[in-house]
């Protein structure tokens, strides 16, 4: 788990932050600030592994008090001033959000941080790397995921679809109102789920053929949620199809 603090004297962008904070299941939010002062004392009180900072605050900037530091987080920069870019980087910041952004940008520069936070603490030895976010294992027909700080459990039969998004995929579970979202690869999950019940038809979905009940011109139909076949997997997605036609 990757602890960190968000700072920014902006209470609207502080709360979008750590909303996004809070979305990601490997991040772990130890304080939010208003000021590098704030940051200052939650820094001396506890280990801190990833910092977002905005840059453009009052009485002491982003960047000061980066620079001031002696032994620095992993930093990602959050500033609605795009001037500041090189200056962010020559501080030896990871990342550069400019303001506005949105949770996809977000998510970028996050998997950058876990990659860093991953090498430093294998690198070093002197902390035990957690169990990487992409970890799964299968039991007897269920899928185990790690997603909100906590392992869940799904069972194979009750997948509908998943749906990749960038680091993330959106596993659709029979009877759950929302997706359960763990850091997933579309590719380990194409190599790992069973290929007689499970076949990528996009390159942005994977379906569980047991759930099919309706195709209408290449699209499979989940209820209102159409899913439209990929050129690179018609072949083989038609194939399926026409061998269980009734002639």
């Amino acid at each position: 788990m990757i602890n960190c603090i968000a700072i920014d004297d902006e209470p609207l962008a502080l709360t979008q932050l750590t909303g996004y904070i809070s979305r990601v299941p490997f991040l772990n939010l130890v304080a939010s600030c208003q000021d590098a002062f704030d940051a200052m004392s939650v820094l001396s009180a506890q280990k801190i592994d990833l910092m977002f900072v905005d840059i453009n605050m009052p009485d002491l900037n982003g960047m000061d008090f980066v620079r001031s530091l002696t032994e620095k987080p992993l930093v990602i920069f959050t500033t609605a001033y795009s001037e500041y870019a090189v200056e962010g980087f020559k501080v030896d910041a990871l990342d550069y959000l400019l303001k506005p952004f949105g949770f996809q940008d977000f998510l970028k520069a996050v998997d950058k941080a876990y990659k860093w936070w991953e090498f430093r603490t294998k690198g070093h030895g002197t902390v035990t790397p957690p169990l990487t976010p992409s970890e799964l294992s299968f039991n007897d027909g269920t899928l185990f995921v790690k997603s909100d700080y906590r392992v869940t459990r799904i069972n194979l039969a009750d997948i509908k679809y998943i749906e990749g998004m960038s680091e993330y995929v959106r596993i659709f579970v029979e009877g759950e109102a929302k997706p359960i979202m763990p850091l997933l690869s579309m590719k380990r999950l194409e190599e790992t789920l069973p290929p007689s019940q499970f076949m990528r038809v996009h390159r942005s979905y994977i379906v569980n053929l047991k759930k099919i009940t309706e195709v209408s011109r290449l699209r499979i139909v989940f209820g209102e949620t159409y899913i439209p076949v990929g050129e690179n997997y018609k072949d083989q997605f038609t194939e399926y199809i026409n061998s269980r036609m009734m002639k």
